[in-house]
């Protein structure tokens, strides 16, 4: 069974922001987000899974996961490098606490995808996201 990460899209305010950075950063080339944990469950990672991006407090995209690759800092610390398909799929908004690094998402925990012609789903307000979250509800 596939294993998800999940990560903040620090510096994006929506969807656009990321697909804009990617392709000035990347090109036609597949993207790439450097971090400093390699995932201990990486076969898993690498069989099917997808990085899920939270935007604002939501989480509203993902892109599938196709490599995992050693990238060796100016500091001369290896790091991982998550290589991902640069088709990015918008999915239902799921609210989403603050977190550092990466984390791990079960795929019965991942939003759906959002059906196919729809570009975007608004997230809920931020006064809701807080709310729902104190409650335990995410």
């Amino acid at each position: 069974m596939p294993q998800h990460l999940i990560k903040l899209c620090v510096g994006a305010e929506k969807v656009e922001d990321l697909a804009t950075w990617q392709e000035a950063r990347f090109g036609t080339s597949p993207a790439e987000h450097v971090t400093r944990m390699w995932p201990k469950r990486a076969e898993e990672v690498l069989d099917g899974g997808s990085l899920y991006w939270v935007f604002k407090g939501a989480v509203l995209a993902r892109q599938k996961i196709i490599g995992l690759e050693e990238r060796m800092g100016e500091d001369g610390i290896a790091r991982c490098a998550i290589v991902l398909d640069r088709k990015i799929i918008r999915t239902e908004a799921l609210p989403r606490r603050p977190f550092q690094g990466w984390r791990y998402l079960s795929p019965e925990d991942a939003p759906k995808d959002l059906p196919a012609g729809r570009t975007r789903e608004e997230p809920l307000p931020r006064e809701l996201l807080s709310a729902l979250s104190e409650l335990g509800l995410r």
